[in-house]
């Protein structure tokens, strides 16, 4: 890190956020960047829009940066903030999300660090030491934290080298996250006059896109949006018939690979993981009705791989980097596209191919409304929301490309009239020839019970059940009655959903009574040219030889029995080290090892993802293993490498990885048994004065959602001192009982 400093130095790039205006230094600079991405992510170059992100934020120019989840924008700050002399000051709004990012920094060699309201005492204490210092690149706090009295002055003195402001869209109303503390965030072109703000988020519309750069007051911004099309990802949609077996069937597929499943209702998490469990599969919940401890037990226990599933509301994930999520199954319907792309997108950030699985029925969404008309009192934020719940319905109930579909949402339009990553696309879904007359015998039969029934009701007349409801009501006798008999039930429910959607037939009153609209009319009248496309699945067998050839693509030439010894090694370094396995090698790096076969250091270094840090500290044992499983099964080793090194990158053996330096499992354990345990601080105040920092902990621990009771436990005072505490600060008020 100095000696990139000392560079910096040498060519009079000192101003911190400002040292790269003139735009002749910026190709050296960028070369050098190139150099930092090798030495601590292991990456040999740039994702699309990275290069010109961090061309942004070196030339001291506000930017707000868009990429999907999994595209990368991480890096857009952290590579800078490692060239650029001084701290970078990331806000992000999740405890779990700063700690994620903390974490997987250090492991790369980079100074990074955080202050929330989870951490003890003297873990905050040292964390603003190294501030002071100036021995921090990266500094993560939430807004809370940032703008309490007091802090914001110590930042202002130390004068960062810029700001990022991730997950901007909170700051938004139109975003998909609105959170009202973001709001604050306009007081940052105050506080920071001269600094540039970087924004970024992984999901923002041209409105939300618009009211970020307002709110934060952006200064003629470089706009970046990145591409939203995750072709790694394979989107189906299946209306819920049989959550459980839907669900496992995924599963079975996906032997010991990590997945999340998400429900719309608390209870909802807690039914499905029982009924996993009870199957045998590793599965915890994570909900907001949890306790604290046990939330974030399953968290852990989900990161780093001693559970195969997790089970949750919408709650869970914002904060979680995880990037071998091979599946993700949406058990309901999500409340809006944004969310939808979101939370898909924490599937395969490895870029390998990963699965994204919606199953929903049309009650999903009228438990959304309910949800949305409770919880939001402001009329202009419910229509928003209701609008959002109906886009996702349609893109639910479409028949058009998934990924076509979702990008073409955020503005963006697809390279071709094919995906090949989805079920309409890969032929799961077939679409009926005969889609016209099967609607027209729909719409008949809504007339025929005078548009008073609902589409479960109308679905049984079709298909000519034998419900006593429908023989009392005479329903048996009209015409339309068993019009579709040679159809499932399930079918021909799906069908209606269909119609709907497409605005063929609509739902209203009170019990949801199926009506024919005006363009229904015209197709039953037979004025109309335009036809409904209606969906069937192919058969179970004919969609499971599609997806396993799907499966295949990305294990091409990968050895999988090395690439088994490759995981349970990282596996045994992690649980040593106490990290997740993904923050030692993720599946990515670990397959291109199984593939590639390096037995040298000279080429261990050339896989993706292997930085310095990392050769030093695990080079010696992974080639150690790939050399004994390919003597023991007669394989070649060091296969597609290069004859020939670069000068920077030759010779790693003898200079990066000196024997009496070398990391090994050994040593650690070595380190790890000599270690003793230290008694805990004394932390008892009970009776002491209030400190001005203690304060704005108390501030910022309420509004990160501690309770008191946990909020008391960390100052060593009662819950009534803790209650007297907020109501001074007019956190809350004094009637008010918590």
């Amino acid at each position: 890190m100095e000696s990139l400093n000392s560079w910096l130095t040498s060519h009079q790039l000192m101003d911190r956020f400002n040292c790269f205006s003139d735009l002749k230094d910026l190709p050296l600079i960028m070369h050098r960047i190139q150099t930092v991405l090798k030495k601590y992510w292991g990456f040999e170059s740039l994702r699309p829009l990275q290069h010109e992100a961090i061309q942004a934020a070196l030339s001291g120019r506000d930017s707000l940066v868009v990429l999907p989840t999994g595209g990368g924008k991480s890096l857009c700050f952290q590579a800078p903030a490692v060239a650029l002399d001084g701290t970078t000051l990331v806000i992000s709004p999740l405890i779990a999300l700063m700690k994620d990012q903390v974490d997987a920094l250090t492991q790369c060699g980079v100074p990074a660090g955080r202050l929330d309201s989870s951490q003890d005492w003297n873990e905050r204490r040292a964390t603003l030491e190294q501030l002071r210092n100036g021995a921090l690149k990266l500094l993560y706090v939430s807004p809370e934290r940032l703008l309490s009295d007091g802090f914001a002055e110590i930042l202002r003195e130390l004068r960062p080298a810029m700001i990022a402001v991730d997950e901007a869209h909170c700051i938004s109303m139109w975003g998909h996250d609105f959170r009202p503390e973001y709001t604050q965030l306009s007081r940052l072109r105050e506080i920071f006059s001269g600094l540039p703000i970087h924004a970024f988020t992984a999901t923002a519309t041209d409105h939300v896109r618009q009211d970020i750069i307002r709110q934060l007051q952006l200064r003629d911004p470089e706009v970046l949006i990145g591409s939203f099309h995750r072709p790694n990802l394979h989107y189906s949609v299946q209306h819920k018939s049989d959550p459980v077996r839907q669900i496992k069937e995924l599963i079975d597929r996906r032997p010991g690979e990590s997945g999340i499943i998400y429900c719309i209702r608390r209870k909802d998490v807690d039914e499905l993981t029982e009924r996993l469990v009870r199957l045998g599969y590793k599965a915890a919940p994570y909900h907001a009705g949890m306790e604290a401890e046990a939330r974030k037990r399953s968290q852990t226990d989900f990161i780093e791989d001693r559970v195969q599933i997790i089970v949750a509301t919408v709650a869970f994930g914002m904060g979680i980097d995880k990037p071998n999520v091979r599946f993700v199954i949406h058990s309901g319907l999500p409340k809006s596209i944004e969310h939808y792309q979101q939370e898909t997108g924490r599937a395969g950030r490895d870029g390998l191919l990963a699965e994204c699985r919606l199953l929903w029925q049309s009650r999903d969404a009228a438990t959304w409304r309910f949800i949305i008309e409770q919880s939001h009192e402001d009329l202009e934020v419910r229509r928003i929301a209701l609008d959002k719940l109906r886009d996702m319905e349609n893109f639910a109930s479409g028949v058009t490309c998934r990924h076509s579909s979702l990008i073409g949402y955020f503005g963006e339009t697809l390279d071709g009239d094919n995906c090949s990553a989805c079920d309409i696309c890969h032929g799961e879904l077939e679409i009926m020839v005969e889609s016209k007359q099967a609607a027209q015998k729909i719409l008949s039969c809504v007339v025929r019970l005078k548009e008073m029934f609902g589409a479960d009701y109308t679905c049984k007349v079709l298909i000519g059940s034998n419900d006593e409801r429908i023989r009392q009501n005479g329903h048996d006798a009209l015409s339309t009655y068993g019009l579709l008999a040679d159809q499932p039930y399930r079918q021909v429910r799906d069908w209606t959903e269909q119609l709907i959607v497409q605005d063929y037939l609509a739902k209203t009153g009170e019990y949801n009574q199926l009506s024919v609209t005006s363009k229904g009319w015209l197709l039953l009248r037979d004025e109309t040219n335009e036809t409904p496309k209606l969906s069937k699945p192919v058969t179970r067998k004919t969609r499971a030889e599609k997806r396993k050839a799907v499966d295949q693509r990305d294990w091409s030439g990968v050895d999988r029995g090395l690439y088994k010894e490759l995981r349970r090694l990282c596996k045994e370094i992690a649980e040593i080290k106490r990290i997740p396995p993904y923050m030692v090698f993720g599946d990515a790096a670990l397959r291109d090892m199984a593939r590639r076969r390096p037995a040298t250091l000279d080429n261990f270094i050339q896989i993706t993802g292997v930085g310095e840090r990392k050769l030093k500290q695990y080079g010696k044992d992974f080639t150690e293993v790939i050399r004994k499983y390919c003597r023991n099964n007669s394989l070649d080793t060091n296969l597609s490498f290069d004859a020939g090194l670069d000068d920077d990158r030759s010779h790693h053996e003898l200079q990066i990885v000196p024997d009496d330096g070398a990391w090994s499992i050994e040593k650690l354990k070595r380190q790890v048994d000599s270690l003793q345990p230290q008694a805990p601080p004394a932390n008892n105040r009970r009776g002491a004065k209030w400190t001005k920092e203690e304060d704005e902990n108390v501030r910022a621990m309420f509004y990160d959602g501690l309770p008191p009771k946990e909020i008391a436990n960390k100052f060593g005072r009662s819950r009534g001192a803790i209650r007297s505490r907020l109501i001074k600060l007019g956190l809350v008020d004094p009637d008010e009982s918590l």
